[in-house]
């Protein structure tokens, strides 16, 4: 393993366990969103209460908002040169991440 790819003294100890696969393994798309699924839940709850208390408005606007969110980080990732399963996986999970970043 290359040394920039060791970012946590957790993932070191995890690779020298031998607990990570040897090569890259692929991911569904429903193991991204099951690992967000606070954040998930999160985001619909909110857009649900400010549907149902303010107005219906505010909702689209905030739904609006995490979908420029998603373009925005899907767009700097393709930017980057990253696959397109890669930049959509790495957007929906970056969005969630950091849309919670402050709970």
């Amino acid at each position: 393993m290359r040394p920039e790819h060791c970012v946590t003294r957790n993932h070191i100890e995890v690779w020298n366990g031998r607990v990570l696969p040897a090569g890259a393994v692929r991911v569904a798309f429903w193991t991204v969103l099951r690992g967000s699924l606070l954040p998930v839940l999160v985001w619909g709850g909110v857009i649900s209460f400010v549907f149902f208390i303010h107005s219906q408005w505010a909702a689209v606007a905030l739904g609006g908002l995490f979908a420029f969110s998603f373009l925005l980080a899907f767009a700097l990732r393709r930017r980057a040169r990253h696959s397109l399963r890669c930049s959509l996986y790495g957007a929906v999970g970056g969005v969630l991440d950091m849309s919670l970043a402050g709970l």
